[in-house]
């Protein structure tokens, strides 16, 4: 089938009154290239007169450099003429008189007399269109600069400040063992309360700065959900027997899809609400299986929250206080849950009635078909009155925080060597007189050398496994090969001595860091 337009047969001025009303600039050519008609908005776009124009080759209205190739070009269409609607070919550059460069696109639709092959070409001036891509483009590219230079102001402001509340933290810890006074036990007591109320705090405003930022992204993984709950109970069963509170946790072998730090961040955030606003009676953190999803409940028999607050909860500072009761929250946990869970696309319920307590739900998917690895639990003796043994190797590069740390472990028994690269603690690691038992470092360290090459090389060097505990007070994607290491756990600052101790003490007995 011909792909040439027959001519249409209308009276001549019928015809150019068509061609004078189009929208577009219009020009006709010969099969030799040579200009035969053009309408007023090619007048108009070239600035030429249509009689400057007409028995010219179409390249004259192009820049010197491309009329060679576009002769080219020309005779190949004519040669094998089709249509070719706008936008269907490359972009052109065009001349106007005063020699001013624009971009064109261009349609073609030949046309056959019998005698002849035309071409009528329909121009369409696209340099404003052009310009909008182009600061499009700009605006798009600013704002992943301001979003990637947010991203490393918070996780600099992260690292920063919480390395001295690191420090405060393990101070504390180390006066705590040191100290036998009642009177100073009980000030220390106080300053480990405030210390703690000031670590929620900042821990809270950075996750919200984060994620209003954008600069969370989910790292989704299978997992088995067993792993999240078994740490937490661990964590907030301690919490809520201090308090007074039955805290019960069921078993759940359902393996999930998400994100573990981020989904273990809504459950934490979850539980510590719960025992928080419970003053009598218990906190319950179960899950079971429901129609592919992984149906998580904490369930307690606090304060309540009235049925008109449910939606307000949500929002950044607001706390539901029943008349007479106090806490030391700052309204931040459930905001900081409403955003991950968004983020992760999970579903979240709440279910309150005032004076009988919550409760919170989230549906995690479920991993079908997926066999859970069998679990090996590294069990320690329990706590012990004896002083630990064994040689930690520390590589920090904050002097301050460093001493803090060594002044904590040596309290607690251990000998300690220090670094503050991966470098000197390859070299520690040459001179000390055993192998050491476990490994503490910074994540970031002098010289621009990291944990991860910290811990490796004295592996390397003692062609061992060694336990390490690599901590950072930076939360963004940069530490997450420290999740990669084997037999090591990555723990952000500022660390709970007394959890991080205990841990310790199981890691250097058993040789291997707890999956919890």
């Amino acid at each position: 089938m011909s792909s040439n337009v027959p001519l249409p047969t209308l009276p001549d001025a019928s015809f150019r009154m068509l061609l004078e009303a189009a929208p577009d600039a219009m020009i006709i050519v010969d099969s030799s290239g040579s200009i035969v008609l053009v309408n007023g908005q090619t007048e108009r776009m070239f600035g030429y007169g249509r009689g400057e124009m007409l028995g010219k080759k179409i390249e004259f209205l192009l820049p010197q450099r491309l009329r060679t190739q576009h002769v080219g070009h020309r005779d190949s269409y004519i040669a094998q003429p089709q249509l070719r609607p706008m936008g269907a070919g490359q972009e052109l550059i065009a001349k106007r008189q005063d020699g001013s460069e624009f971009a064109v696109e261009i349609s073609l639709s030949p046309v056959d007399t019998g005698d002849d092959t035309f071409v009528a070409s329909v121009i369409r001036d696209v340099t404003s269109r052009k310009r909008m891509e182009q600061e499009i483009i700009a605006a798009r590219q600013a704002a992943e600069r301001a979003n990637k230079a947010n991203s490393a102001f918070l996780a600099a402001a992260s690292h920063d400040l919480r390395q001295p509340v690191q420090a405060l933290s393990l101070l504390n810890g180390a006066l705590r063992r040191t100290v036998t006074d009642p009177r100073a036990l009980g000030m220390i007591e106080s300053q480990e309360h405030s210390l703690t109320a000031m670590t929620n705090l900042l821990n809270s405003l950075l996750d919200i700065s984060r994620l209003d930022a954008g600069a969370v992204t989910p790292e989704l993984e299978d997992f088995p959900i067993r792993r999240i709950i078994d740490r937490l109970s661990a964590e907030f069963g301690r919490q809520a027997h201090h308090k007074g509170l039955n805290f019960v946790a069921n078993k759940c072998d359902a393996v999930v899809r998400s994100d573990p730090n981020l989904l273990a961040e809504i459950i934490q955030n979850l539980v510590s609400n719960a025992i928080r606003y419970t003053e009598t009676g218990h906190v319950r953190m179960t899950c079971a299986v429901d129609s592919g999803y992984c149906r998580l409940h904490v369930v307690d028999s606090g304060v309540g929250i009235e049925p008109d607050q449910i939606d307000e909860i949500f929002r950044e500072f607001v706390q539901c206080n029943a008349p007479g009761t106090t806490n030391e929250g700052f309204g931040l946990g459930l905001a900081i849950v409403r955003r991950l869970t968004d983020l992760l696309d999970i579903e979240i319920a709440v279910v309150s009635q005032p004076g009988r307590g919550s409760d919170f739900s989230i549906a995690i998917p479920v991993v079908d078909g997926v066999t859970l690895p069998a679990q090996t639990e590294a069990v320690g003796k329990g706590p012990s009155e004896e002083k630990a043994t064994g040689l930690i190797i520390l590589i920090e590069d904050d002097v301050s925080v460093a001493n803090a740390w060594g002044m904590l472990l040596e309290a607690e028994g251990y000998r300690v060597a220090t670094a503050a690269s991966a470098a000197e603690a390859e070299s520690v690691a040459r001179h000390v007189d055993q192998r050491p038992q476990l490994l503490i470092s910074d994540y970031h360290l002098l010289a621009g050398s990291t944990g991860v090459e910290a811990v490796e090389a004295i592996r390397r060097y003692y062609d061992h496994v060694i336990p390490a505990f690599i901590v950072s007070g930076d939360t963004s994607k940069v530490v997450r090969d420290a999740r990669l290491l084997d037999n090591c756990t990555l723990l952000s600052k500022p660390v709970d001595t007394d959890q991080l101790l205990a841990v310790a003490a199981v890691a250097i007995e058993t040789g291997r860091i707890s999956d919890s």
